[in-house]
Protein backbone atom coordinates (compact mmCIF):
# COMPACT_ATOMS: atom_id res chain seq x y z
CA UNK A 1 0.00 0.00 0.00
CA UNK A 2 0.86 3.51 -0.29
CA UNK A 3 0.81 6.84 0.98
CA UNK A 4 -3.54 8.15 0.05
CA UNK A 5 -4.66 4.96 0.42
CA UNK A 6 -7.55 4.43 2.34
CA UNK A 7 -7.87 1.27 4.90
CA UNK A 8 -9.95 0.63 7.92
CA UNK A 9 -8.66 0.31 11.34
CA UNK A 10 -9.22 -1.53 14.93
CA UNK A 11 -8.07 1.01 17.24
CA UNK A 12 -6.45 -0.97 20.28
CA UNK A 13 -4.32 1.91 22.44
CA UNK A 14 -2.64 5.17 22.94
CA UNK A 15 0.61 6.22 22.68
CA UNK A 16 3.40 9.31 23.50
CA UNK A 17 2.98 11.74 21.25
CA UNK A 18 -0.93 12.45 20.83
CA UNK A 19 -1.96 8.93 18.30
CA UNK A 20 -3.67 6.08 18.68
CA UNK A 21 -2.27 2.81 17.67
CA UNK A 22 -3.73 0.40 15.30
CA UNK A 23 -2.54 -2.53 13.41
CA UNK A 24 -3.05 -3.40 9.93
CA UNK A 25 -1.75 -7.46 8.93
CA UNK A 26 0.18 -7.32 11.64
CA UNK A 27 1.91 -3.83 11.36
CA UNK A 28 1.47 -0.88 13.57
CA UNK A 29 -0.31 2.32 12.12
CA UNK A 30 0.26 5.62 13.92
CA UNK A 31 -3.11 7.69 13.44
CA UNK A 32 -4.52 10.90 15.43
CA UNK A 33 -8.16 11.43 16.33
CA UNK A 34 -9.23 8.43 17.22
CA UNK A 35 -9.82 6.40 20.17
CA UNK A 36 -9.19 2.97 21.38
CA UNK A 37 -11.90 0.49 20.82
CA UNK A 38 -12.96 2.82 18.15
CA UNK A 39 -13.40 1.35 14.62
CA UNK A 40 -12.41 4.04 12.02
CA UNK A 41 -11.38 4.55 8.16
CA UNK A 42 -8.24 6.59 7.14
CA UNK A 43 -6.05 7.51 4.86
CA UNK A 44 -2.15 6.31 4.83
CA UNK A 45 0.23 9.30 5.25
CA UNK A 46 3.73 7.67 5.41
CA UNK A 47 4.29 3.80 4.81
CA UNK A 48 7.80 4.73 4.01
CA UNK A 49 8.78 2.79 7.47
CA UNK A 50 9.04 -1.25 7.64
CA UNK A 51 8.12 -1.12 11.21
CA UNK A 52 4.82 1.11 11.19
CA UNK A 53 2.96 3.50 8.97
CA UNK A 54 1.36 6.55 9.97
CA UNK A 55 -2.07 7.81 8.82
CA UNK A 56 -5.29 10.10 9.35
CA UNK A 57 -8.24 9.54 10.44
CA UNK A 58 -11.35 10.24 8.19
CA UNK A 59 -14.49 8.75 9.47
CA UNK A 60 -15.76 7.17 12.86
CA UNK A 61 -17.14 3.85 11.89
CA UNK A 62 -17.70 2.49 15.65
CA UNK A 63 -17.50 5.03 18.44
CA UNK A 64 -16.04 4.94 21.78
CA UNK A 65 -18.33 5.69 24.11
CA UNK A 66 -15.96 8.49 25.98
CA UNK A 67 -15.80 10.21 22.18
CA UNK A 68 -17.34 13.86 21.97
CA UNK A 69 -18.12 16.91 20.12
CA UNK A 70 -14.97 18.27 19.31
CA UNK A 71 -14.40 21.39 22.02
CA UNK A 72 -12.99 23.30 18.77
CA UNK A 73 -15.19 22.59 16.01
CA UNK A 74 -12.52 23.05 12.81
CA UNK A 75 -10.77 20.56 14.50
CA UNK A 76 -13.99 17.97 14.44
CA UNK A 77 -13.15 14.42 12.66
CA UNK A 78 -15.62 15.96 10.27
CA UNK A 79 -13.74 18.24 8.56
CA UNK A 80 -11.03 17.32 6.19
CA UNK A 81 -7.69 16.44 7.86
CA UNK A 82 -5.57 19.21 6.00
CA UNK A 83 -8.36 22.08 7.54
CA UNK A 84 -8.18 20.82 11.60
CA UNK A 85 -6.16 23.28 13.86
CA UNK A 86 -3.52 21.32 15.89
CA UNK A 87 -3.27 22.35 18.98
CA UNK A 88 -6.16 20.55 20.65
CA UNK A 89 -5.53 17.16 19.66
CA UNK A 90 -7.43 15.54 22.73
CA UNK A 91 -10.45 17.46 22.29
CA UNK A 92 -12.83 14.52 21.38
CA UNK A 93 -12.35 13.14 24.41
CA UNK A 94 -13.84 12.99 27.57
CA UNK A 95 -12.05 15.12 29.68
CA UNK A 96 -11.56 12.61 32.61
CA UNK A 97 -10.81 9.84 29.91
CA UNK A 98 -8.20 11.97 28.83
CA UNK A 99 -7.00 11.93 31.78
CA UNK A 100 -6.59 7.96 32.13
CA UNK A 101 -5.22 8.18 28.99
CA UNK A 102 -2.28 10.08 30.03
CA UNK A 103 -2.26 8.57 32.85
CA UNK A 104 -1.48 5.45 30.67
CA UNK A 105 0.85 6.98 28.33
CA UNK A 106 3.11 8.03 31.81
CA UNK A 107 2.89 4.80 33.05
CA UNK A 108 4.15 3.17 30.13
CA UNK A 109 7.08 5.32 29.48
CA UNK A 110 8.46 4.72 33.00
CA UNK A 111 8.07 0.67 32.57
CA UNK A 112 9.46 0.74 29.25
CA UNK A 113 12.52 3.59 29.24
CA UNK A 114 12.95 4.16 32.58
CA UNK A 115 12.49 0.16 34.03
CA UNK A 116 9.97 1.78 36.54
CA UNK A 117 6.39 0.48 37.29
CA UNK A 118 4.12 2.77 39.16
CA UNK A 119 0.44 3.76 39.74
CA UNK A 120 0.04 7.51 37.43
CA UNK A 121 -3.34 9.48 38.59
CA UNK A 122 -2.91 12.60 36.38
CA UNK A 123 -5.04 15.97 38.27
CA UNK A 124 -6.39 18.73 37.39
CA UNK A 125 -4.63 21.99 37.37
CA UNK A 126 -6.89 23.16 40.45
CA UNK A 127 -10.71 23.49 41.01
CA UNK A 128 -10.83 26.67 38.90
CA UNK A 129 -11.35 23.95 36.19
CA UNK A 130 -14.28 24.53 34.17
CA UNK A 131 -15.63 21.38 33.13
CA UNK A 132 -14.71 20.90 29.67
CA UNK A 133 -10.87 22.12 30.11
CA UNK A 134 -11.19 25.21 27.89
CA UNK A 135 -10.56 29.02 28.53
CA UNK A 136 -6.85 27.98 30.14
CA UNK A 137 -4.80 29.34 28.07
CA UNK A 138 -2.79 33.00 28.84
CA UNK A 139 -0.70 32.76 26.14
CA UNK A 140 -1.08 31.41 22.48
CA UNK A 141 1.29 31.15 19.59
CA UNK A 142 -0.37 31.64 16.08
CA UNK A 143 1.77 31.75 12.77
CA UNK A 144 1.33 34.19 9.55
CA UNK A 145 1.94 33.39 6.17
CA UNK A 146 3.02 35.33 3.34
CA UNK A 147 -0.75 35.97 2.35
CA UNK A 148 -1.47 37.43 5.62
CA UNK A 149 -3.37 34.52 7.28
CA UNK A 150 -2.88 34.14 10.98
CA UNK A 151 -3.90 31.02 12.86
CA UNK A 152 -2.57 27.55 14.13
CA UNK A 153 -0.79 25.61 12.19
CA UNK A 154 -3.03 22.38 10.75
CA UNK A 155 -2.24 19.53 12.84
CA UNK A 156 1.47 17.86 11.44
CA UNK A 157 1.84 20.66 8.70
CA UNK A 158 3.32 24.19 8.15
CA UNK A 159 -0.42 25.09 6.89
CA UNK A 160 -1.78 28.42 8.72
CA UNK A 161 -5.53 27.25 9.46
CA UNK A 162 -7.33 30.73 9.78
CA UNK A 163 -9.69 30.26 12.90
CA UNK A 164 -11.53 33.60 14.43
CA UNK A 165 -12.06 31.13 17.68
CA UNK A 166 -9.66 29.51 20.59
CA UNK A 167 -11.87 27.54 22.68
CA UNK A 168 -8.61 26.69 24.86
CA UNK A 169 -7.61 30.40 25.51
CA UNK A 170 -9.14 33.13 28.27
CA UNK A 171 -12.05 35.06 26.71
CA UNK A 172 -9.78 38.12 26.58
CA UNK A 173 -7.64 36.26 24.57
CA UNK A 174 -10.32 34.88 21.97
CA UNK A 175 -11.93 38.30 22.05
CA UNK A 176 -8.75 39.79 21.12
CA UNK A 177 -8.23 37.21 18.23
CA UNK A 178 -11.64 37.93 16.74
CA UNK A 179 -10.80 41.87 17.00
CA UNK A 180 -8.76 40.39 13.90
CA UNK A 181 -5.03 41.52 14.62
CA UNK A 182 -2.54 41.72 11.99
CA UNK A 183 1.32 41.05 11.82
CA UNK A 184 3.76 40.34 9.39
CA UNK A 185 5.26 36.66 8.10
CA UNK A 186 5.97 34.71 10.96
CA UNK A 187 4.37 34.50 14.37
CA UNK A 188 2.49 36.58 16.63
CA UNK A 189 2.00 35.40 19.94
CA UNK A 190 -1.02 36.95 22.24
CA UNK A 191 0.21 36.86 25.92
CA UNK A 192 -2.50 37.98 29.03
CA UNK A 193 -0.88 38.35 32.34
CA UNK A 194 -2.47 39.05 35.43
CA UNK A 195 -3.76 42.44 34.86
CA UNK A 196 -6.03 40.78 32.03
CA UNK A 197 -4.79 43.20 29.00
CA UNK A 198 -3.98 41.16 26.40
CA UNK A 199 -0.47 42.07 24.65
CA UNK A 200 0.16 41.83 20.83
CA UNK A 201 3.87 40.46 20.10
CA UNK A 202 4.85 39.89 16.42
CA UNK A 203 7.93 37.79 15.63
CA UNK A 204 8.77 38.17 12.49
CA UNK A 205 10.12 35.63 10.25
CA UNK A 206 14.27 36.46 9.83
CA UNK A 207 14.49 35.54 5.97
CA UNK A 208 16.76 38.39 5.50
CA UNK A 209 20.64 37.56 4.63
CA UNK A 210 23.21 39.38 6.56
CA UNK A 211 25.50 41.73 4.94
CA UNK A 212 27.96 39.56 4.73
CA UNK A 213 26.16 36.52 3.68
CA UNK A 214 26.80 34.28 6.69
CA UNK A 215 23.31 33.75 7.57
CA UNK A 216 20.08 35.36 8.61
CA UNK A 217 20.31 39.05 9.56
CA UNK A 218 19.66 39.55 13.21
CA UNK A 219 16.08 41.24 12.95
CA UNK A 220 15.97 43.86 16.42
CA UNK A 221 13.77 42.46 19.58
CA UNK A 222 10.43 44.38 19.51
CA UNK A 223 10.20 46.42 22.12
CA UNK A 224 6.87 44.71 22.87
CA UNK A 225 8.21 41.56 23.91
CA UNK A 226 10.48 43.58 26.59
CA UNK A 227 8.08 45.22 28.29
CA UNK A 228 7.91 44.34 32.01
CA UNK A 229 4.36 42.24 33.47
CA UNK A 230 3.54 40.63 36.35
CA UNK A 231 1.90 37.37 37.69
CA UNK A 232 1.01 36.51 40.62
CA UNK A 233 0.81 33.20 42.13
CA UNK A 234 -0.40 32.67 45.85
CA UNK A 235 -0.61 36.59 46.55
CA UNK A 236 3.61 36.81 45.15
CA UNK A 237 4.56 38.62 42.16
CA UNK A 238 6.72 37.82 39.63
CA UNK A 239 8.39 39.86 37.23
CA UNK A 240 9.01 38.87 33.46
CA UNK A 241 9.61 39.74 30.19
CA UNK A 242 6.32 39.85 28.40
CA UNK A 243 7.83 37.55 25.98
CA UNK A 244 9.66 35.26 28.04
CA UNK A 245 8.84 32.11 29.04
CA UNK A 246 5.60 31.47 31.97
CA UNK A 247 3.42 28.73 32.25
CA UNK A 248 0.92 29.05 29.80
CA UNK A 249 -2.13 27.42 32.04
CA UNK A 250 -3.74 30.35 33.91
CA UNK A 251 -3.61 27.48 36.74
CA UNK A 252 -0.28 26.11 36.03
CA UNK A 253 2.64 28.30 38.18
CA UNK A 254 0.18 28.18 41.10
CA UNK A 255 -0.54 23.82 40.74
CA UNK A 256 3.13 23.94 40.24
CA UNK A 257 4.30 25.38 43.28
CA UNK A 258 2.06 23.80 45.39
CA UNK A 259 3.22 20.18 43.97
CA UNK A 260 6.91 20.99 44.69
CA UNK A 261 6.17 21.63 48.00
CA UNK A 262 3.18 18.99 48.69
CA UNK A 263 5.69 16.35 47.34
CA UNK A 264 8.61 17.02 49.76
CA UNK A 265 5.80 17.06 52.70
CA UNK A 266 4.83 13.68 50.96
CA UNK A 267 8.54 12.43 50.70
CA UNK A 268 9.61 14.07 54.74
CA UNK A 269 11.93 16.32 52.82
CA UNK A 270 9.86 19.58 53.61
CA UNK A 271 12.43 20.78 56.33
CA UNK A 272 14.80 21.64 54.42
CA UNK A 273 18.70 21.41 55.85
CA UNK A 274 19.12 25.25 57.36
CA UNK A 275 23.10 25.12 56.25
CA UNK A 276 22.07 22.75 52.25
CA UNK A 277 22.86 25.00 49.21
CA UNK A 278 19.98 24.31 46.98
CA UNK A 279 19.31 24.73 43.39
CA UNK A 280 16.68 25.75 41.01
CA UNK A 281 17.77 24.56 37.22
CA UNK A 282 16.55 25.84 34.31
CA UNK A 283 14.97 28.18 36.52
CA UNK A 284 13.41 30.83 34.53
CA UNK A 285 12.25 33.36 36.59
CA UNK A 286 12.53 31.99 39.97
CA UNK A 287 8.92 30.42 40.14
CA UNK A 288 10.26 26.82 41.67
CA UNK A 289 13.08 28.67 43.29
CA UNK A 290 10.46 30.82 45.18
CA UNK A 291 8.34 27.31 46.29
CA UNK A 292 11.50 26.14 47.82
CA UNK A 293 12.69 29.18 49.47
CA UNK A 294 8.94 29.51 50.85
CA UNK A 295 10.05 25.64 52.94
CA UNK A 296 13.23 27.29 53.97
CA UNK A 297 12.80 30.35 55.11
CA UNK A 298 14.38 33.54 54.79
CA UNK A 299 17.95 32.65 54.99
CA UNK A 300 17.73 30.06 52.64
CA UNK A 301 20.40 29.79 50.17
CA UNK A 302 19.47 29.01 46.75
CA UNK A 303 20.64 29.34 43.11
CA UNK A 304 18.62 29.52 40.37
CA UNK A 305 20.24 28.88 36.94
CA UNK A 306 18.62 30.05 33.36
CA UNK A 307 20.45 30.68 30.24
CA UNK A 308 18.20 32.93 29.08
CA UNK A 309 19.90 36.69 30.56
CA UNK A 310 16.69 38.29 31.02
CA UNK A 311 15.15 35.88 33.01
CA UNK A 312 17.84 35.29 35.43
CA UNK A 313 17.44 39.68 35.53
CA UNK A 314 14.04 38.90 36.62
CA UNK A 315 14.79 36.05 38.74
CA UNK A 316 17.17 38.07 40.68
CA UNK A 317 14.92 40.59 41.66
CA UNK A 318 11.71 37.86 42.39
CA UNK A 319 14.07 36.16 44.99
CA UNK A 320 15.28 39.24 46.29
CA UNK A 321 13.51 38.70 49.72
CA UNK A 322 15.72 35.93 50.39
CA UNK A 323 19.33 36.97 51.27
CA UNK A 324 21.02 34.16 50.27
CA UNK A 325 19.14 33.03 46.77
CA UNK A 326 21.47 34.19 43.76
CA UNK A 327 20.55 33.68 39.97
CA UNK A 328 23.32 32.92 37.49
CA UNK A 329 23.00 32.98 33.83
CA UNK A 330 24.63 30.24 32.24
CA UNK A 331 23.48 26.69 30.25
CA UNK A 332 22.48 23.91 32.79
CA UNK A 333 25.19 21.46 31.87
CA UNK A 334 28.21 24.25 31.48
CA UNK A 335 27.17 25.33 34.74
CA UNK A 336 27.40 22.37 36.57
CA UNK A 337 30.62 21.45 34.84
CA UNK A 338 32.37 24.88 36.37
CA UNK A 339 30.80 24.21 39.34
CA UNK A 340 32.20 20.76 40.32
CA UNK A 341 35.71 22.19 39.56
CA UNK A 342 35.12 25.00 41.65
CA UNK A 343 33.55 24.11 44.46
CA UNK A 344 35.23 23.87 48.13
CA UNK A 345 34.77 21.03 49.96
CA UNK A 346 32.50 22.87 52.67
CA UNK A 347 30.06 23.47 49.34
CA UNK A 348 30.18 20.34 48.01
CA UNK A 349 29.15 19.32 51.54
CA UNK A 350 26.42 22.01 51.80
CA UNK A 351 25.23 20.68 47.91
CA UNK A 352 24.90 17.45 49.40
CA UNK A 353 22.25 18.06 51.92
CA UNK A 354 20.19 20.45 49.37
CA UNK A 355 17.36 20.41 47.38
CA UNK A 356 17.63 20.39 43.81
CA UNK A 357 14.61 21.22 41.43
CA UNK A 358 14.96 20.79 37.73
CA UNK A 359 12.66 21.90 35.29
CA UNK A 360 14.17 21.35 32.04
CA UNK A 361 12.66 21.77 28.55
CA UNK A 362 11.05 18.70 26.32
CA UNK A 363 13.94 16.90 25.13
CA UNK A 364 14.90 16.54 28.97
CA UNK A 365 17.97 17.04 31.62
CA UNK A 366 19.95 14.87 29.47
CA UNK A 367 22.78 12.76 30.13
CA UNK A 368 25.56 14.92 30.79
CA UNK A 369 23.55 16.89 33.39
CA UNK A 370 22.15 13.70 35.00
CA UNK A 371 25.52 12.49 35.43
CA UNK A 372 27.21 15.84 36.93
CA UNK A 373 23.93 15.04 39.21
CA UNK A 374 24.48 11.98 40.05
CA UNK A 375 28.38 13.28 41.58
CA UNK A 376 26.84 16.48 42.98
CA UNK A 377 24.52 14.05 45.22
CA UNK A 378 21.89 16.16 46.39
CA UNK A 379 19.68 14.39 49.23
CA UNK A 380 17.05 15.63 47.15
CA UNK A 381 16.01 15.55 43.67
CA UNK A 382 12.92 17.29 42.08
CA UNK A 383 12.22 16.76 38.85
CA UNK A 384 9.54 18.48 36.81
CA UNK A 385 8.53 16.66 33.57
CA UNK A 386 6.83 17.86 30.26
CA UNK A 387 7.08 15.03 28.48
CA UNK A 388 7.24 11.08 30.05
CA UNK A 389 9.67 9.50 27.67
CA UNK A 390 12.38 12.13 28.03
CA UNK A 391 11.86 11.88 32.08
CA UNK A 392 11.78 8.16 32.20
CA UNK A 393 15.20 8.05 30.20
CA UNK A 394 16.85 10.60 32.94
CA UNK A 395 14.66 8.83 35.56
CA UNK A 396 15.88 5.30 34.62
CA UNK A 397 19.80 6.75 34.55
CA UNK A 398 18.70 8.50 37.83
CA UNK A 399 17.84 4.88 39.27
CA UNK A 400 21.35 3.76 38.21
CA UNK A 401 23.19 6.40 39.93
CA UNK A 402 20.79 5.56 43.44
CA UNK A 403 17.83 7.75 43.88
CA UNK A 404 14.90 6.47 43.55
CA UNK A 405 11.16 8.07 43.26
CA UNK A 406 9.20 8.58 46.60
CA UNK A 407 6.60 10.47 45.14
CA UNK A 408 5.10 10.82 41.72
CA UNK A 409 2.24 13.19 40.67
CA UNK A 410 0.88 14.16 37.22
CA UNK A 411 -0.77 17.29 36.57
CA UNK A 412 -2.99 18.19 33.37
CA UNK A 413 -1.54 21.48 33.07
CA UNK A 414 -2.52 20.84 28.85
CA UNK A 415 -6.46 20.18 28.63
CA UNK A 416 -7.54 18.90 25.59
CA UNK A 417 -3.96 18.41 24.47
CA UNK A 418 -1.70 15.19 24.90
CA UNK A 419 0.67 17.15 26.54
CA UNK A 420 1.36 15.97 30.43
CA UNK A 421 3.14 16.87 33.47
CA UNK A 422 4.99 14.93 35.97
CA UNK A 423 6.20 16.11 39.46
CA UNK A 424 8.41 13.62 40.92
CA UNK A 425 10.97 13.38 44.44
CA UNK A 426 13.41 11.07 44.12
CA UNK A 427 16.06 10.51 47.22
CA UNK A 428 18.92 7.75 47.59
CA UNK A 429 16.92 6.28 50.44
CA UNK A 430 14.46 4.56 47.56
CA UNK A 431 10.78 4.63 47.30
CA UNK A 432 8.10 5.00 50.79
CA UNK A 433 7.15 1.99 52.56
Amino acid sequence: MRPGDSIDLDVSDVAHGGVFVARHEGRVVFVPDALPGERIRARLTDTSKASFWRAEALEVLDASPHRRSHVWAPADIGNAPERRPGGADFGHIELDHQRALKARVVQDALERMGGYRADVTVEAAGVDETADGTGWRTRVSLHVDDAGRIGPYAARSHRVVEVDDHPLATAPIVEALRRGPSAAPGRLDLVQPADGRVRALPRPETKRRSPRGRGPARIPADPALREVVVEDVGGRRFRLDAGGFWQVHRLAATALSSAVQQGLRDAGRAELDPDGWHLDLYGGVGLLAASLAELGGPATRITSVESDSRATDHAGENLAEWVGARAETGRVDRWLAQLEQAASLAERGRLRSGVTVLDPPRSGAGREVVEALLRVQPATIVYVACDPVAFARDLAQLRAGGYEPRTLRGLDLFPNSHHVETVAVLTAEGPLS
